[in-house]
């Protein structure tokens, strides 16, 4: 599988996992600062929350884990929660915005 397929296919995985809050995938939100892939593989992604106190902190990165080592060639996932930069609604895509009516 090359190199683009994989992160299109991680991509869209990505795109499966929802803030329950907001009925917007975490991708589109821009929560998703940095989504790596190795030569061997392993998927490193750096993610924020769209605030410290978010109710469901624990759960989603166990969720975008979950989700991207369902992706097939992928081998190990490591998510971590970043905090800096500090989320805003200007990371969101414009579909994000078209969602939430924020157009």
């Amino acid at each position: 599988m090359n190199e683009k397929t994989l992160d299109n296919k991680i991509i869209n995985a990505l795109k499966t996992v929802f803030d329950p809050e907001i009925p917007v995938d975490i991708y589109e939100l821009g929560l998703i600062y940095k989504c790596e892939v190795t030569k061997d593989n392993d998927v490193l992604i750096n993610m924020t929350l769209t605030s410290p106190n978010c109710p469901v902190a624990e759960e989603l990165p166990i969720s975008v884990r979950q989700s991207v080592e369902a992706v097939e060639g992928v081998k190990k996932v490591t998510v971590d929660i970043v905090w800096e930069p500090p989320w805003d609604m200007s990371r969101m895509s414009e579909v994000a915005r078209l969602e939430l009516d924020m157009m």
